[in-house]
């Protein structure tokens, strides 16, 4: 859907720009010179009609994210520096007291994507490239996900029975993966992050547990987890609340011991994991550095000294 949404910005925009070259060519050509100076235009020559293949045509890309549109700014300097600081939508301009048919378009995009990031499903080749096996939480349907966040919390008796039949009980480190808020961010972000953490961890010398899926998971879901598996630390990597910048970034929750009845002040987390914001790969590296010091310092979140 986000590629068909690329593609109809892209033709729209070219045919405005087709248009308004129409529009120049009419206001500002050799005829409407001539009429300005009174005399007749040049008569132009006319090439023969010869049957020849079409032309192919591409339209033209949209201007990128953190392009000014705003014609003749009085600050360029400025207000390059600014779109530079920040993927915020400002220097957008528009016609009349309306936003840019281009930037509507473009919101509406986004806006596409982030629907689509939560109401997606993560791709099962991802998860079969990683040998992550699914477990459930008691979300019941996507619907009840958004109404319900303490049954995003809770795994069902079901995928209970299948981590204690299929995992390492009381891993050095656990790794847990889930959808959370956004799909579509786990699929972009996974083949680059959990590579990097595994060989972070390896570089420190510490051991793994055995990694999983949870589907509908929300955050606090890594305490029940913990409760089954018993790790010294854990980390959950979920995709965020999807926004209109992006729609693929991810989230690690990590914890020093994870158990039920823990406050978000106990956890540690690298937010922002995608291709705009916190590299994936760094953010790999970065994950098994922060897991070896709460393991040597026994503590995570507001008590971690980093």
């Amino acid at each position: 859907m986000e590629q068909q949404l690329d593609f109809l910005v892209d033709k729209v925009v070219a045919e405005l720009q087709k248009k308004l070259a129409e529009l120049g060519e009419k206001t500002s050509g050799p005829k409407a010179e001539a009429a300005v100076e009174g005399k007749a235009a040049p008569q132009q020559g006319i090439a023969p009609v010869t049957a020849t293949k079409p032309q192919e045509t591409h339209a033209a890309p949209a201007e990128p994210k953190g392009t000014a549109l705003i014609p003749n700014p009085k600050w360029k300097e400025g207000l390059d520096e600014l779109l530079a600081s920040t993927p915020a939508r400002i220097g957008v301009w528009r016609t009349g007291v309306r936003p840019l048919t281009k930037t509507m378009l473009q919101l509406r995009r986004d806006h596409a994507a982030a629907v689509d990031a939560v109401y997606g499903e993560v791709s099962q080749e991802v998860l079969d490239q990683f040998s992550l096996f699914t477990v459930e939480t008691q979300y019941d349907n996507t619907e009840n996900y958004l109404k319900r966040p303490d049954m995003g919390r809770v795994l069902t008796e079901e995928s209970v029975r299948l981590i204690q039949e299929r995992c390492q009980k009381r891993p050095q480190v656990q790794i847990v993966v889930s959808d959370g808020l956004s799909a579509s961010a786990v699929d972009a972000n996974l083949k680059d992050v959990l590579p990097s953490l595994m060989d972070s961890l390896k570089s420190y010398g510490l051991s793994c547990g055995t990694p999983f899926f949870v589907k509908g998971g929300r955050v606090a879901s890594m305490d029940h987890i913990g409760e089954i598996l018993e790790p010294e630390v854990l980390v959950l990597l979920i995709g965020e609340r999807p926004g209109l910048v992006t729609a693929h970034s991810m989230s690690a929750y990590m914890c020093y011991r994870p158990r039920k009845g823990m406050v978000e002040s106990e956890r540690t987390v690298i937010s922002n994991i995608h291709r705009q914001g916190t590299s994936p790969i760094e953010a790999g590296a970065h994950i098994g550095t922060i897991l070896a010091k709460m393991l040597e310092q026994k503590a995570s979140g507001v008590k971690l000294v980093l």
